[in-house]
């Protein structure tokens, strides 16, 4: 054999191996796929910021939407200002805020903390919006979509609009229009 050959040869067999290597230690990690109605598929778990405080995943119904890292849907209140928050008192009680349990010393981007002058809690906002959990919710399930003026948190591309930068009446339990 000549030495061209077997030169090719080896960096044929060094590929090969390399190949390998990468395919039994790059696995896929997704989780299984949980199909079931009004549930959220786990297999679109990609960070919708590359990060883990807020996860994207693909709700059946609704397309990609924003979760907590457990799988926990996200919203955002129409009435809030970018970067403020207008949900406070009663409409606390229903739409907790998602707050930081951890540093935010060092934030992906297009994730930000506001301070909430209501009660001091350090609240995550994606690209502007101040985000929420809704208390109907259970597990995964999207059920707060369209209701009381808040809309399932989604991607950048995919969210409808930003927050308005106009200052709005806070929604409280005195005169917000919220029956609880």
């Amino acid at each position: 054999m000549s030495r061209s050959i077997k030169g090719v040869i080896g960096v044929i067999v060094v590929v090969v191996i390399a190949a390998i290597l990468f395919a039994v230690f790059h696995k896929s990690s997704s989780p299984s796929t949980n199909n079931s109605p009004g549930t959220t598929s786990q297999t679109a778990n990609t960070p919708a910021t590359n990060n883990s405080i807020v996860l994207t995943k693909t709700d059946p119904q609704l397309g990609k939407i924003l979760t907590d890292p457990s799988g926990k849907p996200l919203y955002f209140f129409n009435g809030d200002s970018t970067n403020k928050s207008n949900c406070t008192g009663s409409c606390l009680s229903n739409w907790p805020a998602y707050t930081a349990k951890a540093s935010t010393a060092s934030l992906p981007s297009g994730i930000t903390t506001l301070t909430r002058s209501d009660n001091g809690q350090v609240q995550y906002v994606y690209n502007g919006h101040p985000l929420y959990f809704f208390t109907g919710d259970s597990g995964t399930q999207v059920t707060g979509n369209g209701v009381q003026n808040f809309s399932v948190a989604m991607p950048s591309s995919a969210a409808a609009s930003q927050p308005s930068s106009s200052s709005t009446q806070p929604a409280s339990s005195s005169g917000s229009g919220y029956p609880y």
